[in-house]
C-alpha cells in the first residue's frame, strides 16, 4: 500500500470548509476524494493536517492518502491539476513513508488573519480580508497578543460547546503588523481549537478598539467562551504553513 503526500492551496470562499460531512457536498476534502477516486479508480480517503473553516483559505495545507495503484506521482499531480476546479490547486505530490500522517505527525501550523483597516474601498482583496475601518491601537494589540504565547487552556477561545477533549494548546508566536492598508496577525502553534484563531483575533480587535484592556488576556485562560471576544469572519483566515 502506497502513502501519497500532497501540498494543497485553495480559495475557500465557496466551500463549506475542509472536512467532509454527511449531507454536505461542497467541501475541500470531499472534492479531493471524489477526484482522486476518479483518477485512481479506487476508493480514496484523504487526511488533512487540520480542518479549515467554511470560507477560510489555505496556501500550505498538507494531506495524505493511501492507494494500491502504480500510477506515478507525476501523473497523479498532472491529472489532479486537470480535473480539480480552479480554486483548488495542488502544489506537489510525492511518495511518503508508510507511517506518515498529515495530522498526527504535524509539529506546528502557521495561520495569517488579514484585516483591511482603511476607509479606502477594498475591491480586489475583499474575499481574503475582514474589512474593518476605524482606528485601532496597534501597540496595545501587540502587548495583548504576546500574552497568548505559551501553553494555556484556550477553552474561552473554542466555539465547540461540546468539546470533550483537552482545550490546552501551545502557542509559539503571535505577531501583529501593519502592511499598508492591512493589519496582519500571524499565529504559530502546535494546534488550534475550533474557531480559536478567529476568536483570538476578535479579542485582540476589542483591545485595539479600546473595549478591552491588554492585561486582561491571562484571566481568560480556562474561562468560558462568552468571556472572550467576538468571532471574526472566516474570509480573513489562511493556513500558511505546516511543519513536520
Amino acid at each position: 500500500m502506497r502513502n501519497i503526500r500532497l501540498k494543497i492551496c485553495y480559495d475557500g470562499t465557496r466551500y463549506k470548509g475542509w472536512q467532509r460531512l454527511p449531507g454536505v457536498e461542497n467541501t475541500i476534502q470531499g472534492r479531493l476524494e471524489q477526484t482522486l477516486t476518479r483518477i485512481l479508480e479506487e476508493n480514496i480517503e484523504i487526511s488533512g493536517s487540520g480542518r479549515t473553516d467554511a470560507g477560510a483559505h489555505a496556501i500550505g495545507q498538507v494531506a495524505n492518502f493511501h492507494c494500491q495503484g502504480d500510477m506515478s506521482c507525476e501523473e497523479i499531480l498532472c491529472k489532479l491539476r486537470r480535473y480539480l476546479p480552479e480554486d483548488i490547486g495542488i502544489e506537489s505530490c510525492q511518495e511518503a513513508s508508510p507511517r506518515f500522517h498529515a495530522r498526527l505527525n504535524c509539529k506546528t501550523k502557521t495561520y495569517h488573519y488579514r484585516i483591511w483597516n482603511s476607509e479606502k474601498p477594498c475591491v480586489f482583496q475583499r474575499r481574503y480580508v475582514y474589512v474593518l475601518p476605524g482606528q485601532l491601537n496597534l501597540e496595545e494589540m501587540k502587548i495583548a497578543a504576546a500574552q497568548f504565547v505559551g501553553e494555556h487552556d484556550f477553552s474561552a477561545f473554542c466555539a465547540n460547546k461540546r468539546m470533550k477533549k483537552s482545550t490546552v494548546r501551545r502557542i509559539d508566536s503571535v505577531t501583529v503588523a501593519r502592511m499598508g492598508e492591512e493589519i496582519v496577525f500571524e499565529f504559530t502553534g502546535d494546534g488550534f481549537l475550533y474557531n480559536m484563531i478567529r476568536i483570538m483575533v476578535g479579542t485582540l480587535l476589542e483591545v485595539g478598539s479600546g473595549k478591552r484592556n491588554a492585561d486582561t488576556i491571562p484571566a481568560l485562560f480556562g474561562d468560558k467562551r462568552e468571556k472572550a471576544g467576538y468571532l471574526v469572519p472566516a474570509q480573513g483566515l489562511c493556513l500558511m504553513e505546516v511543519t513536520y
